[in-house]
């Protein structure tokens, strides 16, 4: 018999508080009994923590398709992958590696019957390159709001001379979507994070023209050096007064794709949270589109985008950066330091070998 352990929630920051390490607890708890008919044993692998968990820490998510936490309770993220121990189900063998975008718990070893809301998927590593976690990357959700938000929402014309600005574009989504940017046609790719470090992985590693790092720059003055020409699409993650400043920069007819909001994901606010009148009135003079993306309107694009995903990364026109915190005792620490830019590209915890 093993042991078993998980994560679970002491107490809430506060509505409007910042998340710390306190905030969480690891503690041992059962270790599964065999599966059921149509179960399976897991053992977790890899977890992936995100900035849009942190509504869950507070009593009212302010959205419908979350529920909170719970006090003392495990707590469960978006994707996670693991291997299969033991199987009471035909569709899945003991040694299977196997991945889910949504459900995930955070715990050591699970049992979990398949189903359509959570389903689990195989994964094949002759498939990845041989790197299993891609599939918390750029072949899961993440991969896909960046891909699709831009496809959706971009307005991407190629040909069109179009200048492309990024903020939070060392994290998981926007170091893809400043590629994918480029990829689809924009002939200027300009990103903002927070560090110099952040800065140069994004002109030398992924081929951003320029970056910002908004701690130590006046983002207005080296916007408006950078992109002479305006701005005509941007890819939003952070929201707060660094999107306020790169929309009052957009042009006519130009597009905001609305991914993430994380400088006010820590305030009690709906989503999306509401903007300057000043900003308002610049959208509607401009008719530049900023509506919601939510990427699971997209489900039937799913397939065929994974497969273009796939593609452009096993080729190596798509390059992946990840940030792994080691132990499942330290998810709790792996969720602040992401909440504070810790990471660079996508935020994962290792849990376990196979």
């Amino acid at each position: 018999m093993s042991t078993n352990a998980h994560v679970i929630l002491i107490k809430r920051p506060g509505v409007n508080g910042v998340p710390t390490e306190d905030n969480f607890g690891f503690e041992e708890c059962p270790y599964p009994p065999d599966p059921d008919p149509g179960e399976i044993l897991i053992k977790t692998l890899y977890l992936s923590v995100d900035p849009a968990l942190r509504c869950r820490m507070n009593e009212d998510t302010g959205v419908h398709y979350m529920s909170p936490w719970e006090i003392g309770q495990e707590l469960g993220g978006f994707g996670g992958i693991g291997q299969v121990i033991k199987s009471a189900d035909p569709e899945f063998t003991p040694g299977d590696f196997v991945e889910s975008q949504n459900g995930w718990p955070w715990v050591g070893y699970f049992k979990r019957k398949q189903n359509e809301q959570n389903p689990l998927r195989k994964i094949d590593k002759s498939l990845l390159g041989g790197n299993l976690t891609l599939p918390l990357t750029v072949l899961g959700m993440i991969g896909l709001t960046s891909y699709l938000g831009i496809k959706e929402k971009g307005g991407i014309k190629p040909g069109g001379n179009q200048t492309m600005v990024i903020s939070g574009a060392a994290g998981a989504c926007g170091s893809l979507a400043g590629q994918l940017g480029r990829l689809e046609g924009c002939t200027r790719v300009v990103g903002i994070c927070g560090s110099d470090t952040k800065c140069k992985f994004l002109t030398e590693e992924l081929g951003f023209d320029a970056a910002i790092n908004y701690k130590t720059e006046n983002v207005k003055e080296r916007l408006s050096e950078l992109c002479p020409n305006g701005v005509d699409v941007y890819f939003d993650n952070v929201g707060g007064e660094i999107s306020n400043i790169v929309i009052n920069q957009m042009n006519k007819d130009s597009n905001v794709i609305l991914c993430g909001q994380i400088a006010v994901y820590n305030k009690d606010l709906p989503y999306p949270p509401p903007i300057p009148e000043s900003i308002e009135s610049r959208l509607k003079e401009q008719n530049i589109s900023r509506t919601r993306f939510l990427v699971l309107n997209y489900v039937e694009k799913f397939e065929e985008s994974l497969k273009k995903l796939a593609e452009l990364v096993l080729s190596g026109k798509l390059k992946v950066r990840e940030t792994i915190m080691e132990g499942l005792e330290n998810t709790g620490k792996a969720f602040v330091s992401m909440m504070n830019g810790g990471n660079i590209g996508k935020q994962l915890v290792h849990v376990a070998d196979p």
